[in-house]
């Protein structure tokens, strides 16, 4: 006979087997069961900033003693009693120590206190916090007056003008190619957004930011037109060197106009943003401000947006110089529209700011840029 302890035929019973395997199973999840619940509740605590009892020996109660004046709560003491009881009655499952589980209550239940603190949020680093809260936060990298932003572009246009300069003088003395006209355009361009942020940072600080460079203003047409522009002389002085675009031998005369135009046009251009101050601004201004004045002398005393007149003059003074033919059209049509279209829009608004004085400004003083403004 076979003894009931071993299994028939000598084969194992896997049913048996199977006991000690579940048995230790489900001991296993009621403890992941079990921490894991005590975590959530935590958790849940920690969101909801509610005050977090604790069962200890001895009642422990939240709310102050009343006093004849009304005094703000001082943070309960809900945890005096966790000290008593030693390491093992305080088991938290979540891989923490017991001391910095109890200082994260504590800074629970202080908080708590405050029923006005609804609006806790996650603590921020300290460098985080410093940046949230800097008064300088714009100059901060990626911010419209990021120092690192203003030092990278400045840092680039001056690269730009110096290798451009070095180009047109190594092309001028060991070449008679005219392809000396691109670097002088590129060194022009370099100049301009140069001296529009440097013009505004001095004269009218507070609103100075990248913009001020003006290199991506009615982007992306401005971009394509000296791409255009570019293209233009590049092929003309490579594919035909020796040929002249002027009419009747005017090349030489023509080339001196451009440079008097794009020369003049600065100046004139940045004058106007110097005299202006701060009554001077890239964008349109639907608001009059304190710093605003409508400025009638000097440049202006002559010349209505003299602003407008010197980039105006100067963009086709540019086309000049390159001998582009069709840019020198181009630009001629697109910046005729683009300034009669501006001139007229502000001068709305420059009545309403300033009423008849303005009006009679106008009457007096012109652009100086064919049928703009009239």
């Amino acid at each position: 006979m076979e003894s009931p302890e071993s299994p028939p035929d000598g084969k194992l019973d896997w049913g048996i087997a199977y006991i000690p395997l579940l048995s230790a199973t489900t001991f296993t999840y009621a403890a992941i069961s079990s921490s894991r619940q005590v975590t959530i509740n935590f958790r849940r605590a920690r969101m909801s900033a509610a005050p977090l009892l604790i069962p200890s020996e001895s009642p422990l109660t939240l709310t102050p003693t009343p006093t004849s004046t009304p005094t703000a709560p001082s943070p309960p003491t809900v945890l005096t009693s966790l000290h008593e009881h030693d390491e093992d009655e305080v088991s938290w499952a979540t891989g923490f120590s017991r001391r910095r589980s109890l200082a994260q209550l504590a800074s629970i239940n202080t908080r708590a206190a405050d029923r006005r603190a609804d609006h806790l949020l996650p603590l921020l680093s300290p460098i985080a916090q410093s940046a949230q809260s800097s008064p300088d936060r714009a100059y901060f990298p990626g911010q419209q007056k990021s120092l690192e932003g203003i030092a990278i572009r400045s840092f680039c246009l001056g690269v730009m003008l110096a290798l451009s300069v070095t180009a047109v003088i190594l092309t001028l003395v060991f070449t008679s190619s005219p392809l000396w006209r691109l670097p002088f355009f590129i060194g022009a361009l370099s100049t301009f957004h140069f001296l529009e942020f440097w013009t505004t940072a001095k004269y009218n600080t507070p609103v100075a930011n990248i913009g001020s460079f003006l290199l991506t203003a009615n982007w992306p047409a401005y971009a394509i037109a000296h791409m255009m522009a570019s293209l233009e002389c590049l092929t003309t002085k490579l594919l035909f060197p020796n040929r002249s675009w002027a009419p009747l031998y005017s090349g030489h005369f023509i080339l001196l106009c451009g440079f008097i135009m794009v020369i003049g046009g600065q100046f004139v251009r940045s004058a106007a943003m110097v005299q202006a101050g701060q009554s001077f601004n890239h964008t349109v201004q639907y608001r009059k401000k304190d710093s605003h004045n409508l400025v009638t002398t000097g440049l202006y005393s002559f010349l209505r947006h003299p602003a407008y007149f010197g980039f105006f003059y100067w963009g086709i003074g540019t086309q000049m110089v390159l001998g582009n033919p069709f840019c020198f059209v181009g630009y001629t049509i697109v910046l005729w529209q683009f300034f009669s279209k501006r001139v007229r829009h502000e001068e709305a608004l420059l009545v309403r700011f300033f009423g008849d004085e303005y009006i009679n400004y106008k009457n007096k003083v012109g652009t100086l840029m064919p049928f703009v403004g009239s």
